[in-house]
């Protein structure tokens, strides 16, 4: 089954709306509609990675996208975790976020992100990311086991059609 068969979902943990927004509107304006579920910090989007409340899991494939500096849990203890869950090590996570600071990039890129990308410019540096993690999953292959399986999360934004998978 080739990336194109499978729809993939998006988690973005962010706690600013400002930029809660910006990345949504990138997604508009690239017309991508894959289902994009929002945490406002590493602890909510934990709970959504591993399903609680009698919530089921993400689905997989999913893309992970995380600000470093959130409370309760900040992208990076997310990322750690993440790296040592059996279930969830594999993920594709990038780290999107306002720090430029070069023991934070060390540290992500030690975890195995995909990519490390500051937020500079709100609107334009948004679509650039946006556009770019489009491009990732639409060129690289990835194991079958990383597809998955289940329902989309509750709180997903929108549904595969037109462009609807990365």
């Amino acid at each position: 089954m080739s990336n194109q068969d499978k729809t993939v979902h998006i988690l973005l943990a962010e706690d600013d709306q400002i930029d809660q927004k910006a990345f949504l509107r990138a997604f508009d304006k690239l017309r991508i509609k894959n289902p994009v579920t929002i945490a406002k910090d590493g602890l909510e989007a934990w709970e959504i990675l591993k399903g609680s409340n009698d919530r089921p899991p993400l689905a997989r494939p999913n893309l992970l996208i995380l600000d470093i500096n959130m409370p309760r849990m900040n992208g990076l203890e997310l990322l750690e975790r993440i790296r040592e869950d059996a279930e969830l090590h594999d993920s594709i996570v990038f780290m999107l976020t306002t720090s430029n600071d070069e023991e934070d990039k060390i540290e992500a890129f030690n975890l195995n992100v995909a990519g490390y990308m500051l937020k500079s410019n709100i609107g334009q540096s948004f679509v650039r990311a946006v556009e770019m993690v489009d491009n990732y999953w639409r060129v690289v292959e990835f194991p079958r086991a990383m597809s998955g399986g289940g329902p989309a999360h509750a709180a997903s934004r929108g549904t595969a059609d037109s462009r609807g998978m990365l």
